[in-house]
């Protein structure tokens, strides 16, 4: 009985040191340093869903992701969208279904966000605060 305790606390432990980098991740939204716009959740939220397409600025927003399957991409649809990939998964197929809408478009990794984003004013995406740098404006976080 001893011995099983003490396995149970070893495995607790370590899921909990497994788990413990993910939740010490957080989640920015970036724009290109010239983008002025002021940006609350409620815009980040609508933007990633397709509701808003210009920036408060006048600006046309481009939206870009992380491909579906990263974690990264399944903590932002939960903590700035409030939904599961496959809630998200659904409702982008319903809009691309009946013609209103396409999702946006996924890139790879932190590195390509960060590069397509410095380089472009309308482009708007999130990455690891970790990987954020001089060439990118952060505008929220989760």
């Amino acid at each position: 009985m001893k011995y099983l305790n003490r396995l149970r606390s070893l495995t607790i432990m370590i899921c909990l040191l497994c788990f413990s980098q993910i939740a010490l991740s957080e989640v920015v939204v970036i724009v290109n340093p010239g983008n002025a716009s002021a940006l609350t959740e409620k815009d980040i939220k609508r933007i990633f869903l397709g509701k808003m397409k210009s920036f408060p600025s006048g600006g046309t927003i481009l939206p870009v992701n992380h491909s579906a399957s990263s974690d990264i991409r399944k903590s932002f649809d939960k903590s700035a969208l409030g939904k599961s990939a496959s809630q998200i998964k659904a409702y982008w197929s319903k809009l691309v279904f009946s013609g209103k809408g396409n999702p946006p478009k996924e890139l790879p990794n932190d590195a390509e966000i960060v590069k397509l984003v410095s380089e472009n004013p309308a482009v708007i995406g999130y990455i690891d605060s970790a990987n954020k740098s001089d060439g990118v404006k952060v505008v929220g976080s989760y």
